[in-house]
């Protein structure tokens, strides 16, 4: 076992204590804020009037404007909708500043914001909003259509209006309400997110993460990256993603700095942003940094760019160098991160792709502790791979209506990856033992995909593996049995799957066999299967 605190110098683990939450021992820092909302007060008072947010239509606001429309909403759920401390609020918001101000004002309430995937299909969101407990569902307008099952579920509804002429709550704010004194309600130990990590239905996991798992959070981040509040950033990634609400959100709020919300993904706008706005720091996937590269040639200097950190799922070293090459002057630091760390749990504390120690995910951040252990649970010895377990500050400490063996009785939590550690207190994550598909940093279940071949009529039998793809890493790939006598192509099958499920979850490549491979546990054999749709890769290319 090693210990993160004891890998960092004193400039990271100064003002860390041991402390007791919510009968979990876990080493914290004493001089963070109660609370995200705690922390934009503070920033608040500092910064009134710099620039916090500049929206998808180039609308900026102010620390002080920002705090005033995060008051006002605060006001209003409490007030017209009863939103009070522990309820359940849900978000269904675009990368916006509405889900900026829904999100603080929870927060501030002591509320528990629960977000959802604002790319997924209306039958994929359906199972995880009706199993959230909610009280509340604030949704974008382009979501109305969906709303009728919550309403008669009882879930009171809050739409935005008009979001691209204005602040799409508006409406509400303009309203007469009582002034009252902005102190947030919410404590270290109280939960503030439960965050659903990947699948629709059986599969789908409700992290509960509390206000000292995102505040050691964004401290960490704030003293390892060395974030100031001259950086600005821009969110690549949904904001609903752990990254985006604590490592980019939640962290700038939190430093000083200021944020770009742009709604969707765009490599171009987001370069043009860089070279425009003197972007400085950016967090995101390696598809983020892959699709930008592909534009490198057209944006051959972005010199204020100075850190650039990569997390999400696993980015080949020789990609980090191309990158490094395009931007000599940034310093790019790997995150290995779950939703269950909050965000970071091991992070590369250098300049990872010139470092010797390029291809290791980094060191296990000051709070967290983390062993190697083999199948029989035996902790492993230096370079010797085996499943990556967990504790700490930033680990949450369950899951939503669900027992798991996942976290064992000393609160160790079983991350499901391989990995193996050196005698400098590096970490390499070889492998994941899941059945999970990491498409780009998008979390694909085979099962959930699975699932839907089969309802199709065409389909006999089906399963789902993840194979090698050279922008995502990794994509998802099936191996279908038609049913007798039916002429199918891969074209028919996406298009049936295509109102079912996101774009990214559906599968790129299909093998027809006329029976599904098993093992002699009669066990679909998915190491089979991925070796034929590989191979099969590799015959076409040939060709």
């Amino acid at each position: 076992m090693i210990k993160g605190s004891m890998l960092w110098d004193d400039s990271i683990t100064q003002n860390m204590e041991n402390t007791v939450f919510n009968g979990i021992p876990v080493l914290s820092y004493t001089d963070m804020p109660d609370s995200l909302y705690h922390a934009l007060k503070l920033s608040a008072e500092r910064y009134p009037d710099k620039i916090l947010f500049c929206d998808n239509w180039e609308r900026s606001y102010t620390y002080r404007e920002f705090l005033t429309m995060t008051d006002r909403m605060a006001w209003w759920l409490k007030n017209e909708l009863q939103v009070t401390k522990g309820k359940h609020l849900g978000l269904l918001l675009h990368n916006s500043i509405e889900f900026a101000t829904a999100f603080f004002a929870a927060v501030k309430l002591g509320a528990v914001t629960v977000p959802f995937p604002t790319k997924y299909k209306e039958t994929e969101v359906a199972p995880l909003i009706l199993k959230a407990d909610l009280e509340v569902l604030i949704y974008s307008e382009t979501f109305e259509d969906w709303m009728k099952p919550y309403e008669e579920a009882g879930i009171r509804l809050l739409k935005t209006e008009n979001e691209e002429t204005g602040f799409g709550f508006r409406h509400l704010l303009q309203r007469d309400f009582c002034e009252e004194e902005g102190v947030g309600e919410g404590n270290l130990p109280d939960e503030v997110i439960i965050m659903f990590t990947s699948g629709t239905t059986s599969q789908s996991k409700g992290v509960k993460l509390r206000n000292y798992n995102v505040m050691n959070a964004v401290t960490i981040y704030h003293k390892i990256l060395g974030v100031t509040p001259q950086d600005k950033t821009i969110i690549p990634v949904p904001v609903y993603h752990i990254t985006g609400m604590v490592a980019l959100l939640g962290l700038f709020v939190y430093t000083g700095g200021t944020v770009y919300l742009y709604k969707r993904y765009d490599a171009v706008r987001i370069l043009d942003c860089i070279r425009q706005n003197g972007i400085t720091f950016m967090h995101g996937a390696p598809t983020v940094y892959s699709l930008m590269l592909e534009h490198k040639r057209d944006y051959p200097e972005l010199t204020s760019l100075r850190i650039l950190a990569c997390g999400g799922s696993y980015m080949p070293t020789e990609k980090l160098r191309e990158l490094h090459k395009w931007l000599p002057q940034a310093k790019i630091q790997v995150v290995y991160g779950m939703t269950e760390t909050s965000s970071p749990g091991i992070i590369f504390p250098g300049d990872a792709p010139t470092s010797i120690f390029a291809g290791a995910a980094g060191k296990p951040v000051p709070g967290l502790e983390l062993k190697i252990l083999d199948e029989t649970g035996k902790e492993q010895e230096y370079l010797k791979t085996g499943e990556v377990w967990i504790r700490g500050n930033v680990v949450t400490g369950g899951y939503y209506k669900l027992d798991t063996k996942l976290i064992d009785s000393e609160h160790w939590l079983n991350t499901g990856d391989m990995g193996y550690l050196n005698e400098e207190g590096y970490v390499y994550i070889v492998d994941r033992k899941k059945d999970m598909i990491n498409r780009g940093g998008e979390k694909i279940w085979c099962t959930d995909v699975e699932e839907e071949l089969m309802k199709l009529p065409f389909i006999r039998d089906a399963a789902v593996v993840g194979i090698r793809d050279t922008l995502y890493g990794e994509a998802a790939a099936a191996a279908v049995v038609i049913s007798g006598g039916q002429k199918v192509r891969e074209e028919d099958i996406k298009k049936a799957l295509e109102p079912k499920m996101a774009r990214f979850k559906i599968p790129v490549k299909y093998l027809f066999l006329e029976g599904i491979p098993k093992t002699p546990g009669m066990k679909t054999d998915k190491k089979i299967l991925r070796k034929m749709l590989e191979e099969n890769d590799e015959r076409e290319d040939i060709l």
